[in-house]
């Protein structure tokens, strides 16, 4: 019974809501867990800083910066998941074993080149971004210490996608739930007892995932039935790392793109002051765990798609897209209705200050009925990656982020001003621009899954 539960999943075979639910419901277990990360920070600093509401507003503030020096192994992971699920859907033991060898040697270069670039200029983007000037060293220590420490977070998401492009949803779930514990644990000392405070859960952050990303090394190097693993596989190979490029490339810009679209509204957010930059981290807070499900089914299908697809199935792909799609709107479905019922309670975990709750509660009423317009474009998105096209989800990242986001906040605060400052406007228009690019981009996304250019891109074995 163990051995079948950590073993590769053929989803090539049996009916396809069975295949993608039992592959989903481990990894939306691991989502959560890995959203603990952050919130946890989040709540530790709340409750045990020296000033819990600047400590929340520092953490906050910095994620977004963090997402964006993030984007390399995101579009590195994205590229090795559809790799990964194609060649082992069409048994290409080769390709298989160079994907999985290269993916390794390109992010320890990643890694390397990341750290040297960005960390001179951490403190002038911040400054840049109009951090407020009581928040700006927490959020600077937070910052540094997660740039030094990028490989674990790195090699998480890479190895962790690999493993899933496998078919294996339990063993990143397992590893990922030890780390969790990990990091719990660290928080509450480095904070509560070293009074270390926003230094400290970035530095328990970062030993955590190190952890996990360890333990998916291992799990890979173990896994010699499926694949070779070897010194011959880790030399860069022109093919392999230009496919990986390819299709992780448009998914890594994707979320470039999304990054700096958050960076750009964190300019907006932050003018608003400390106050409403803390009610907006708890917000997203809650959004992390909403948007679980969301995430888990998109990167649960791209599997599903990616091995069907190599196994020349796409009567499979169009069905699990259908039913896939339907489970993940079912599901946001019901968050939605406890968030409009709930959602004050949820805002009280992280802060003891009820007008802070009350803000949040607020702002978290405008994103609620979005999760369901996200269930679509993620489901969707994740069907056209897996069959080979990433680009035409970064374009609708592109028009959603950039072209209708960016100028939705900006107008909205800049109507709403009084003396045509945005930093007077509607304190809301940061939510309300976000629900509008949600239900967008989840026009667009049916819209040009319909079309069906995503059928033509797989990769040639």
């Amino acid at each position: 019974m163990t051995k079948n539960l950590f073993a590769p999943t053929d989803m090539t075979q049996g009916v396809p809501w069975k295949s993608i639910l039992t592959f989903t419901l481990p990894m939306l277990i691991g989502n959560i867990a890995q959203q603990l990360y952050s919130t946890v920070d989040t709540i530790v600093v709340g409750q045990y800083a020296e000033n819990g509401d600047n400590a929340i507003a520092a953490v906050g503030s910095a994620l977004p910066i963090i997402n964006m020096l993030l984007v390399l192994f995101i579009g590195i992971s994205a590229g090795a998941s559809v790799m990964v699920a194609q060649y082992f859907g069409a048994k290409n033991r080769e390709g298989l074993s160079y994907t999985v060898g290269n993916c390794i040697t390109v992010t320890a270069i990643a890694c390397v080149g990341l750290i040297a670039v960005a960390s001179p200029f951490l403190r002038q983007v911040l400054e840049l971004l109009n951090t407020p000037a009581d928040i700006l060293e927490g959020c600077y220590d937070y910052l540094f210490i997660s740039l030094v420490g990028i490989a674990g977070m790195a090699y998480y998401n890479i190895l962790s996608g690999i493993i899933r492009g496998l078919g294996d949803s339990v063993s990143a779930l397992i590893y990922l739930l030890v780390a969790t514990v990990v990091n719990i644990v660290l928080d509450i000392y480095f904070v509560a007892s070293l009074k270390m405070d926003v230094a400290g859960v970035a530095l328990a952050t970062v030993i955590s995932q190190s952890i996990s990303s360890a333990l998916c090394l291992i799990k890979l190097s173990r896994m010699r039935d499926m694949f070779d693993f070897g010194v011959k596989f880790l030399k860069p190979k022109a093919l392999y790392v230009k496919t990986i490029v390819k299709l992780g490339l448009p998914s890594g810009l994707t979320q470039a793109i999304f990054s700096s679209a958050m960076i750009i509204v964190q300019s907006l957010t932050n003018s608003f002051g400390p106050q409403f930059i803390a009610a907006n981290v708890v917000v997203m807070r809650v959004d992390g765990f909403a948007m679980m499900p969301n995430f888990s089914f998109g990167t649960a299908l791209t599997t599903y798609a990616g091995q069907n697809v190599g196994a020349g199935r796409y009567d499979r792909v169009m069905k699990g897209a259908k039913q896939g799609t339907l489970m993940a709107v079912a599901c946001s479905a019901v968050i939605t209705a406890v968030i409009l019922l709930f959602g004050k309670g949820l805002m009280g975990v992280f802060t003891d200050t009820a007008s802070l709750v009350d803000k949040s509660y607020s702002l978290m009423l405008i994103l609620a009925v979005g999760y369901i317009a996200m269930a679509v474009t993620q489901s969707l998105s994740g069907i056209m990656r897996g069959a080979g096209d990433t680009m035409t989800p970064m374009w609708i990242s592109l028009m959603t982020s950039v072209f209708a986001r960016i100028p939705l906040a900006y107008g909205i605060a800049y109507f709403t001003s009084p003396t045509g400052k945005p930093a007077d406007g509607m304190e809301e228009c940061i939510q309300i621009s976000l629900l509008c690019t949600w239900v967008l981009g989840a026009v667009l996304t049916f819209i040009f899954y319909r079309i069906g250019k995503w059928k033509t891109k797989a990769i040639k074995q």
